[in-house]
């Protein structure tokens, strides 16, 4: 029989609005049980102060700080977890929250103190996730394919799990189930962003503000032939590689429609070329995948767009799941990468395990 571990899941991703959690039951290669979430948001205030060390460089003890606060948030977020559920948990996989992504560098940086949650929760954490894989000659991103591969291996192929969050990206299983990854561009950061500035929102709740306003094609055009849009898989990008896409000559909801459109056109252009886009599904999660534009621009594709929810899957969590279920496969030594997913020479085992 194999091992069998509670696990909990730590994901704050780059929307920097929380921490989702999750607890769930695996063996490192099947979600056997979804026990629980929940989700634990940041004060506005917090939020920018991630945003300013994710964006500009900044004295080190101020990142200092700043990883004990956001440390602390991940903390409460266990315990509240924990206290909902009366269950106990074997292994924690803890993201932490990235600051720096250059991987044309092969460098990475997810702030968060592993020790000092280990030590306040006394349970083993595994964080560190990506920079073994960085180390050798990977992009260090996205995590979530093979993941994503083992959730999905009954569903007809060809199709592509789509995870829409600040930064999108995207696996795609072939008829014979190979498996190519990366991220494809800008995700929902730069709308989020623009809702920010010009109201009360945090984002556009199902796509509304950008379903009323009209496309500005020479932006579109313009947003495409950024460098990064013009790389193949594997792939990955930060948040901040997209600021040069500028929509400030449009009017406010023609700005959100035609970001909107730069994800769309993102995600399509990572479909395989031999593949007619009718004949395809695109699943779609993360927050983005609520934005009613964005659905009604893939669609317009051919492609048969749907939301996991549709097989009892969950959007919110499925991120913070997954580090749950890399966690299970770094005490397992299992792989979390491949060639295929990150561009690493050889598969690896990352992670660092703090008991």
């Amino acid at each position: 029989m194999k091992n069998i571990y509670t696990a909990i899941g730590l994901m704050s991703g780059t929307s920097l609005d929380g921490v989702d959690v999750a607890m769930v039951k695996t063996d490192g290669e099947d979600i056997l049980e979804f026990i629980a979430s929940s989700f634990l948001a940041y004060l506005p205030e917090f939020s920018k102060k991630m945003q300013n060390v994710a964006k500009n460089d900044v004295p080190l003890s101020d990142v200092l700080r700043l990883e004990r606060e956001i440390t602390d948030y991940h903390v409460t977020a266990v315990n509240n977890l924990l206290n909902k559920t009366n269950a106990k948990a074997d292994i924690i996989g803890f993201h932490g929250q990235t600051i720096r992504h250059l991987p044309d560098e092969g460098l990475t940086w997810q702030i968060g103190d592993s020790n000092y949650l280990a030590a306040k929760l006394n349970i083993p954490v595994v964080g560190d996730f990506r920079r073994r894989d960085m180390a050798n000659g990977g992009q260090g991103a996205p995590l979530v394919p093979l993941f994503h591969k083992a959730l999905f291996y009954k569903q007809n192929k060809p199709c592509a799990i789509v995870n829409i969050g600040g930064v999108a990206n995207m696996t795609y299983l072939s008829e014979n189930g190979d498996i190519k990854a990366g991220d494809c561009g800008t995700g929902m950061g730069l709308v989020d962003i623009l809702i920010q500035k010009n109201t009360n929102q945090q984002y556009d709740n199902n796509g509304e503000i950008g379903l009323s306003g009209n496309i500005d094609n020479s932006v579109l055009k313009k947003a495409l032939s950024l460098p990064f849009f013009k790389k193949t898989f594997p792939k990955s990008a930060d948040r901040y590689d997209f600021d040069a896409i500028d929509t400030s000559n449009l009017a406010f909801k023609d700005g959100v429609a035609t970001l909107v459109a730069v994800t769309a056109q993102g995600i399509l252009q990572c479909l395989p070329t031999s593949t007619a886009h009718k004949n395809i599904t695109l699943w779609l999660t993360g927050g983005g995948a609520k934005n009613q534009l964005l659905v009604d621009l893939l669609q317009k594709s051919g492609a048969k767009v749907r939301n996991i929810e549709e097989i009892n899957l969950r959007p919110d969590t499925m991120e913070a799941e997954c580090f749950a279920w890399l966690a299970v496969r770094r005490l397992k030594n299992l792989p979390l990468c491949t060639t295929k997913t990150t561009g690493c020479v050889k598969s690896s085992c990352g992670g660092v395990l703090t008991v």
